[in-house]
């Protein structure tokens, strides 16, 4: 049995990480607004640039200094701090556009996740952007996609649609709006609110596939998936705490009917051939081209 006579003194993919992580801490920060992710629970998902880059601003915004003071604290980042959030964002705004105006370089960070997901910033963003300050995003830790890669529905197409009102009616006025969207919707909810919110949707989506994602990547991660119906009977069995992303599944695709293709044909014929428009017809349609041919076959002979 042979022994490495020279062991390694250090893990390799530590060292490396190491090697990467200096690299980032010595590349100059250019002056601007920078966006940066956060963990949404696990402090293992904090990037190496977004470590670099809070170490490097010369000033962090955030919504509560106290949470995020704890975050920085992990890291070692040393860094002024400064509240921003829905009830001093209109103060603070004008003194974050003059310090980019100065060349400054500021950070704004949400208490989890990716900043200005159902956090305030957009204003600041869109004013910096129109003053020619320069605006970057790291890319991130997030629930909203977290959420929907793990929930087994489809991901091609979605709609984030934030927290539901907290009121029954309007929330369900809510819900009965978003019925026909053919994508995937995504929510966040209070635990408090989960099961009548899943009742509500019980009622409206009836039997599409929903999941909800609880404390998401964190120690009593959940994930449960099923109808509305059986996760608001789970909900109300039991106190579920956490934070909560529920996804519903999209509607089933309606078939196109004779009058569909019909309809279709009426519009694509005004300016382009048969040949043509059948087989515009059939792609925005999903149906077979010799079908929609047809179709076209006797409306031209109907018009004659």
């Amino acid at each position: 049995m042979s022994t490495d006579a020279n062991p390694p003194t250090t893990d390799p993919p530590a060292e490396r990480t190491a090697q990467e992580l200096a690299r980032q801490l010595a590349q100059p920060l250019a002056p601007g607004l920078f966006l940066v992710p956060t963990p949404i629970g696990n402090l293992g998902d904090m990037t190496l640039r977004a470590i670099a880059v809070l170490a490097g601003v010369d000033l962090i915004y955030c919504e509560d200094t106290r949470h995020s003071r704890v975050l920085l604290d992990h890291f070692g980042i040393r860094k002024p701090v400064r509240p921003y959030h829905e009830h001093n964002a209109a103060a603070e705004r004008p003194r974050i556009l003059t310090a980019l105006a100065e060349g400054r370089r500021i950070a704004m960070i949400s208490d989890a996740g990716t900043p200005l997901i159902s956090d305030p910033g957009y204003k600041v963003v869109r004013e910096a952007i129109a003053q020619g300050a320069r605006v970057e995003a790291l890319p991130g830790a997030s629930a909203v996609l977290t959420g929907l890669t793990a929930a087994g529905l489809p991901t091609d197409c979605f709609l984030f649609a934030g927290f539901m009102p907290p009121k029954e009616q309007a929330r369900r006025t809510r819900l009965t709006e978003l019925t026909g969207v053919p994508a995937t919707l995504v929510f966040f909810e209070a635990p408090s609110r989960l099961a009548p919110t899943l009742r509500a949707m019980a009622d409206i989506f009836r039997t599409r596939d929903v999941a909800v994602a609880r404390e998401l990547t964190k120690r009593f991660e959940e994930i449960r998936r099923g109808t509305a119906t059986t996760l608001a009977a789970w909900a109300e069995a039991g106190d579920v705490k956490g934070e909560i992303v529920i996804l519903v599944g999209p509607p089933e695709a309606r078939e196109a009917t004779d009058a569909d293709i019909s309809a279709g044909l009426e519009k694509a014929l005004q300016d382009m051939s048969l040949r043509d428009a059948a087989r515009v017809v059939a792609e925005d349609l999903s149906v077979a081209r010799s079908r929609v041919y047809d179709l076209g076959l006797k409306l031209k002979a109907e018009r004659s």
